[in-house]
Order: structure tokens, then sequence, then C-alpha cells
């Protein structure tokens, strides 16, 4: 009998997981953070060249349609499961 590791530990390094504390509030230069997540908001890091891929610009208009400047966390929240978005964002990095 064995455990399944979440699918975050095979995402390429730019992509990252944080969970909101003090020491996880900065962003590096060039990234920026979104929320991700259905149910349970979850936060990642990507980086900005993210932009301007058509697949990430989907999502963000999905999110502007679902929330407007309304934002439920108080940042950029994407209304999609966090398996699609880390499928779509390794598929991002390695394009």
């Amino acid at each position: 009998m064995g455990f399944r590791l979440p699918r975050i530990v095979n995402a390429k390094p730019s992509l990252k997981r944080t969970l909101s504390s003090p020491e996880t509030t900065v962003v590096p230069k060039g990234h920026f953070a979104v929320y991700v997540g259905e149910d349970e908001k979850k936060r990642f890091v990507v980086p900005i060249s993210f932009l301007r891929h058509l697949s990430f610009q989907n999502l963000l208009s999905e999110a502007e349609e679902e929330f407007g400047f309304n934002h439920p966390m108080s940042a950029l929240t994407i209304p999609c499961s966090e398996e699609i978005f880390i499928d779509l964002t390794c598929s991002l990095q390695s394009s």
C-alpha cells in the first residue's frame, strides 16, 4: 500500500505553490501570485511570461467573467481546479 504525492511535486521550479504566511507574501520580481481552486483556494506564484500565452489568457478571461474586479481572495483568483491549472502551466513552461 503506497501513497500518492500531490502533483505539485512534479511541477517545474518556476511554478511554486505557496501558503499564505509572512515569509511567502513577497513575490519575486518577474512573477505574480494567483489563487486557484474551486472550493479551497491555493496560492501559486507564476512567471509573468505566462501572460503572453493564449491558454493562460483564456483562464484570465474566465476569471474576469466570474469575478470581474471583485476577487474573493483580494487577489487574482482563477476559477479552475488545481489539477487543470498545474497541467496548463506545466505545458506553458515546456513551450
